[in-house]
């Protein structure tokens, strides 16, 4: 995941806390934990099972169990609001420097398993190849981060998520 703090982990003094990825239709972080009961209801209903629960009780992803089909299930099943269909998922994944292909190993594990091409390999001189994802062809499922060996992809949010909360 993102090495980066949330600013609620921060003020609270997790600076060690990482930002994880809420489930798919979530608002911003101030927004979203007015907003949601921690009831569950989008953890049972995801079908892929990949939603749990963060330190705080907050429903995040957790794509070491499969990747995220965007099927709905959660923002349907979710009675509060906190899920909804409109709000775009600013996650996508990118590549660490302890990629097994930026060392010269021949691993392609990422790309074989992005069903939708997002991940290719830029050979680069000494043998090693760099990974380069295409961020428009990425929906941030998930599904190309078990199946690294070494955990060299993660999650990174790519457009910050402004809220206006009224006072």
């Amino acid at each position: 995941m993102n090495n980066t703090p949330s600013r609620r982990a921060f003020l609270r003094g997790k600076v060690n806390e990482t930002l994880r990825p809420r489930p798919p239709g979530a608002a911003g972080d101030i927004a979203f934990h007015d907003d949601c009961t921690q009831c569950g209801d989008c953890a049972r209903a995801c079908p892929e099972g990949i939603i749990m629960r963060d330190g705080d009780g907050l429903p995040v992803l957790n794509v070491s169990r499969g990747a995220c089909t965007f099927c709905n299930a959660c923002i349907d099943a979710c009675e509060p609001g906190a899920l909804l269909s409109e709000r775009p998922f600013p996650w996508r994944v990118a590549a660490q420097s302890s990629c097994l292909s930026m060392s010269g190993v021949q691993c392609r594990a990422c790309q074989d398993h992005c069903d939708l091409g997002a991940i290719r390999f830029q050979l680069q001189p000494g043998g090693s190849a760099q990974p380069l994802f295409d961020l428009d062809a990425c929906t941030g499922c998930g599904g190309c981060i078990s199946p690294c060996p070494v955990g060299a992809i993660e999650f990174t949010q790519i457009q910050p998520q402004t809220e206006a909360r009224p006072c």
